[in-house]
């Protein structure tokens, strides 16, 4: 009888792969975990339980074929394993890393809800696509055949580029158009290299290149070309633009110089490591050296801004977020890993105002709260502790609440594009189109904020339907 090479989550304990210590991270912005080695990832790939419906699956927007890739991982077919991951995820280098694992698929493990830990499925995603790349698996695009239909992407965040890389493979003309200089999007200039090192997403924007993706980078569409240019020179057109616009707090002395927004902190951070000249971050205004620094907000980018400040030398680092740990929206690993690296949170503390001198801000006035009733979102709702207040010193306070879309109809003067009462473009489910005929939105301009693996998932559902669109007059005619 051949030997079973799954189901070993009773004898075999998770593990991840070692993480480097807190003292040795804090220097530096590289990754903090180490890579699987062969064995390891064999190992632990056979922990899993190989589930009849496998939640794991279900509970990833991609619906990623996660006990298959594991199985095959387990027995040493790791060729195959990555053919199975890349089938339904454009880019699972970058998901087995900044995914929120611990809230999606490993969150709802069976052998988690067991008691025997989870198997370690991000770990050993990001060991397959690695080692894919080693070996030369992945390639360029060829597709087998070229058609002569256009179609013109807005924006080269992951929504717009896994839109582009499935157009592509299907032989369709494809023209990114991006206000950066580099392509990626906030995998670019918003996620510290700590979390997703750049070269990871640099080698993908290559291979998109190589396999045919024309990019026209920094171009502001409705200032560089107008957006009735581009439907008249495309077939189709993709808003993949992302939410950009800081969420603010309106509050006494908000505008004291040394405020600033998290995305103007993270890029100049960012771009620090692609070695750019950035003035704002060497004459000070965006750096955290020597500086006691406040982050004012609980999400994943709040947590990206708490460890940057620490690696570029803060001298303190705090967080304030209104609400308690159990209630924060940001991964509790990524609060673990910012606790270990020297982080303080102040749960519960929520901004009042700030206090200046000669300009500049001095401190942050902070109100403490306590948890009411819960809301409309079942979240108990935060409420004043009156007599608690208190001033946090601070030489900088980065502002991480959130994001907003751009009034895009305003900005591209364009009627016909509707948004929703958030500002978000409104957009069929599933095909991601608009009600402008040949204009589709996909990723956090059509869902808010939202998670890198959703704006993966909504670029090639769009990619399918536009695919679906131009096949429909064949079809017809072939009737």
């Amino acid at each position: 009888m051949a030997k079973q090479p799954m189901l070993k989550f009773v004898q075999i304990d998770r593990d991840m792969p070692e993480k480097r210590a807190a003292e040795d991270r804090r220097k530096d912005f590289h990754e903090i975990y180490a890579e699987f080695a062969a064995a390891k990832a064999e190992e632990q790939a056979s922990r899993c339980s190989q589930c009849g419906v496998p939640y794991c699956q279900a509970h990833c927007p991609l619906s990623n074929n996660i006990p298959d890739w594991l199985r095959l991982t387990a027995t040493g077919r790791l060729e195959e394993a990555y053919g199975i991951s890349q089938a339904t995820n454009t880019f699972p280098e970058i998901c087995g890393r900044i995914c929120p694992q611990d809230r999606l698929c490993e969150g709802n493990c069976v052998i988690e809800q067991s008691g025997h830990g989870t198997v370690t499925i991000g770990a050993v995603e990001k060991y397959i696509t690695d080692t894919a790349w080693e070996e030369g698996w992945v390639k360029p695009i060829s597709p087998a055949e070229e058609r002569s239909e256009s179609v013109g992407i807005i924006g080269a965040g992951p929504g717009g580029l896994a839109a582009a890389d499935m157009l592509r493979r299907a032989g369709i003309q494809v023209t990114v158009y991006d206000r950066y200089d580099r392509a990626g999007g906030l995998l670019t200039y918003g996620i510290p290299g700590f979390k997703l090192e750049k070269d990871v997403v640099m080698r993908r924007n290559e291979l998109l290149a190589a396999g045919g993706v024309n990019f026209v980078m920094n171009c502001n569409v409705g200032e560089d070309i107008s957006f009735a240019e581009l439907r008249e020179k495309h077939d189709a057109v993709i808003i993949a633009t992302g939410v950009y616009k800081s969420r603010d707090l309106e509050l006494p002395n908000g505008s004291a110089g040394g405020i600033v927004r998290a995305l103007d902190f993270l890029t100049a951070s960012n771009r620090k490591s692609f070695g750019d000249a950035v003035d704002a971050y060497d004459n000070g205004t965006l750096n955290a050296e020597g500086k006691r620094v406040v982050v004012i907000g609980g999400g994943d980018t709040a947590m990206d801004c708490l460890r940057t400040s620490i690696r570029e030398g803060a001298v303190s680092v705090k967080c304030l977020y209104r609400r308690d740990k159990a209630n924060m929206p940001g991964s509790q690993r990524e609060v673990q890993n910012a606790e270990e690296e020297g982080v303080i949170f102040e749960w519960l503390s929520a901004p009042k105002g700030f206090t200046e001198t000669g300009g500049k801000v001095a401190g942050v006035m902070v109100q403490k709260m306590r948890l009411g009733a819960p809301d409309a979102s079942g979240r108990q709702s935060p409420e004043v502790i009156e007599g608690a207040d208190y001033v946090e010193e601070a030489d900088l306070v980065i502002k991480a609440l959130g994001f907003e879309p751009e009034d895009l109809p305003k900005l591209w003067d364009t009627e016909g594009l509707e948004v929703t009462r958030w500002g978000t473009v409104k957009a069929e489910f599933t095909t991601g189109a608009t009600a402008l005929d040949g204009v589709y939105a996909v990723g956090d301009i059509v869902r808010g904020a939202s998670l890198v693996v959703w704006a993966i998932r909504d670029g090639r559902d769009c990619a399918q339907a536009i695919l679906d669109r131009f096949a429909a007059p064949a079809a017809v005619a072939a009737e």
